[in-house]
């Protein structure tokens, strides 16, 4: 099943089985967020052991790369505020 997933709060299209580092990779997104010092996450290593493409979804940060896609979720820059 294809879907869509709201990534800060634009919605992007991703096909079935992708994790959502690949759909926002393939849409054009290169940059998910700052760390703490102020560097820019984007994917890295793909596999989960960097953790440089964290992403906030709505319960905490998760490595985009290990993450599946559902139809519907919300997904934030590691790097916006979460109050």
């Amino acid at each position: 099943m294809n879907g869509t997933l709201l990534w800060n709060g634009t919605a992007l299209p991703f096909r079935a089985g992708e994790t959502v580092a690949s759909a926002l990779t393939r849409a054009g997104v290169r940059h998910f967020g700052t760390t703490p010092q102020g560097q820019a996450r984007a994917l890295f290593c793909g596999i989960g052991q960097c953790q440089n493409c964290l992403v906030h979804d709505g319960t905490g940060l998760t490595e985009a790369c290990l993450l599946p896609c559902r139809d519907g979720m919300a997904l934030t820059d590691a790097g916006a505020r979460h109050d």
